[in-house]
């Protein structure tokens, strides 16, 4: 299902979103893959921060006295956080994997996805890591609404201006 939502959200390769180039269409595969890759080495450092972080949490002692909703945030943080980190890290995999083997088409597809994927999954961690910290300085309904308009934000800035440029672009 979210494959599909996805597949819905992408234009296919050489679509409206390049420029007309005489590229082959396996250059702009791999330049196409070249720029995905670029893109997931600045977001595998953050994420993979945060989850260092959070992994340290746990032996810190603050968690212990905590009540049910801490701990839980904290594993929902903690989760999404290392599973955003192997989806973000999978496309280099896959393609020491694969290189060599004709597959760039495949490659880039897939590393969109798991980008995308990898996206979300650090939209939750980078949300509920918000609501752990301001929970433990503000009052709890107050911290889940700040959690919650920076998830807003995440959403807007990541999802909602490139959909909305999409559709200005597809409507031109």
């Amino acid at each position: 299902m979210i494959a599909e939502v996805l597949d819905r959200m992408t234009p296919p390769l050489g679509s409206i979103d390049e420029v007309e180039t005489d590229e082959t269409e396996l250059e702009r595969c791999q330049r196409n893959f070249g720029e995905l890759l670029q893109e997931l080495r600045v977001v595998q450092a953050g994420v993979q921060i945060l989850f260092a972080f959070l992994l340290t949490l746990a032996f810190s002692g603050r968690l212990a006295g905590s009540g049910s909703f801490l701990r839980g945030t904290y594993v929902v943080a903690l989760l999404s956080a290392g599973a955003s980190a192997a989806v973000l890290i999978a496309p280099v995999a896959q393609h020491r994997m694969l290189f060599r083997l004709g597959r760039k088409p495949y490659l880039v597809r897939s590393a969109h996805r798991m980008a995308s994927a990898g996206l979300a999954l650090l939209l939750l961690s980078m949300v509920s890591s918000v609501l752990l910290a301001i929970d433990a300085v503000l009052p709890r309904p107050l911290a889940m609404a700040l959690a919650g308009l920076v998830g807003i934000w995440f959403v807007v800035l990541w999802l909602i201006a490139p959909w909305w440029e999409l559709q200005r672009e597809a409507n031109a």
